[in-house]
């Protein structure tokens, strides 16, 4: 991953990942290999698509021949940033935060090189070991005597929580100083790590600018700072969200299906963007899709390069390869074999939105004839039943019947208890034999 021509500034800049950058930064990038660092939230044992931004940015500063830094925020997760919040976040303790920091550490592991010899690998580090032995009045005597208060109230996360913005309740004392252990994290990656780039979101701009000034008083080593822009929808909504929450990058808490089903949903507006800041593509492979797109908007070239290329990523080829097969699979005439490689979960996404019946294990017994078990559910005569299975417009499990009143046993059954009723090329219904 060491390719030192790439300019990091210029690579962020076409892709749009550049709010604000601290003059300097780029000809300090380029002078010499930089190590930079930027912190996640440690409070869930799982990435959501909402940290993939920040991932990002490191993933591509690793690319562009410079060394990574992911802190894991133990010490400032067990206080909370105020930025862009209105109300105090729950703090954890020091079990869960070390479990969540190794899960953590995996999924990063798909996004960042931390374990070559080369000279840009990636670190793994978190401010509860650098935080845990700091007392009170060591830090107040050494570190709070550094920033006045009139710097840390102009901090526009301080006004806004203060003067009650957007439902805002305050903000606690614990809080208020959370820009200060900010701040200290960069001193201190900056002394033992020679650390002198700090990147994040937009709203953290605030937080590592006092990072930067407490480095100028105490060491007066260089120090920048680069934001890239906090990400929202074409429609101006918050990114990453949806109707049940959170897109996770934990296949349990969001399935490869979904998070694949996520990005190829996402409209031809955004996947001009997402393309660009949720893949390592290069400007002329972008630029291709974007002509393919063009000239055939329906075949949607760009949602389907972005699905595939961040589902690898984040998962694999073989959970890639299984989500279009489930994709495609309302869409095609076969793919038996295929319903059963799902699991449960998978299965019942794929099928959702179909209308379900229930059958009990006591009315299915050894078995039951197709045409009693399925025509109440679709709606139509046992006569009608007959004449469309004879015309092959009925299917089970996506295989045509043999005969209106095949019998359908426990051998046919998805997972022990699913079956896939559909008639025509559309009308599905889900079967539940319970």
């Amino acid at each position: 991953m060491y390719m030192e021509k790439m300019n990091f500034v210029q690579e962020l800049t076409w892709r749009g990942m550049i709010h604000q950058v601290m003059p300097g930064t780029e000809e300090q990038l380029q002078k010499e290999m930089t190590s930079a660092y930027l912190g996640i939230d440690p409070t869930a044992d799982s990435l959501h698509i909402g940290h993939l931004v920040g991932v990002m940015m490191l993933r591509h500063f690793q690319r562009c021949g410079h060394k990574p830094y992911a802190l894991i925020g133990g010490a400032t997760g067990m206080i909370g940033d105020p930025s862009g919040k209105s109300k105090e976040r729950v703090l954890i303790d020091e079990d869960m935060l070390r479990h969540n920091q190794e899960c953590l550490r995996k999924q990063l592991a798909k996004f960042l090189d931390f374990d070559s010899d080369a000279p840009n690998a990636a670190v793994l580090v978190n401010n509860y070991d650098w935080m845990k032995e700091f007392s009170f009045l060591d830090f107040i005597r050494n570190v709070g005597k550094l920033i006045t208060v009139n710097y840390m109230m102009s901090k526009d996360s301080v006004k806004r929580r203060l003067s009650g913005e957007n439902g805002a309740d305050g903000m606690s004392f614990t809080e208020f100083t959370y820009q200060l252990l900010q701040g200290y994290d960069f001193l201190h990656l900056n002394e033992t790590a020679n650390c002198k780039l700090q990147l994040g979101g937009a709203d953290q701009w605030g937080n590592i600018t006092t990072g930067t000034e407490l480095i100028r008083k105490v060491t007066g080593n260089e120090a920048y700072a680069l934001t890239c822009p906090l990400i929202t929808k074409a429609d101006g909504k918050k990114f990453g969200k949806t109707e049940s929450g959170n897109v996770w990058l934990d296949p349990k808490r969001t399935s490869p299906y979904k998070f694949y089903q996520f990005w190829l949903n996402v409209t031809d507006e955004d996947a001009k963007r997402y393309i660009r800041i949720f893949t390592s593509l290069s400007k002329e492979e972008i630029e291709a899709l974007e002509a393919e797109q063009a000239e055939a908007p329906h075949l949607r070239a760009l949602q389907k390069r972005l699905a595939q290329e961040i589902t690898v990523m984040v998962h694999s080829q073989a959970d890639f390869e299984l989500a279009v097969a489930a994709s495609n699979l309302l869409f095609s005439n076969g793919g038996g074999e295929e319903l059963r490689k799902f699991d449960e979960e998978t299965l019942l996404q794929i099928f959702e939105s179909v209308p379900t019946i229930e059958v009990s294990k006591e009315a299915f017994g050894e078995g039951m004839k197709a045409v009693d078990m399925l025509a109440e559910g679709f709606g139509i005569s046992k006569g009608e039943f007959r004449k469309l299975a004879q015309g092959g417009g009925i299917a089970v499990n996506k295989a045509k019947l043999a005969a209106f009143d095949q019998e359908i046993t426990a051998t046919d059954l998805l997972l022990g208890k699913y079956l896939i009723a559909q008639k025509g090329k559309k009308n599905y219904f889900l079967v539940t034999v319970k």
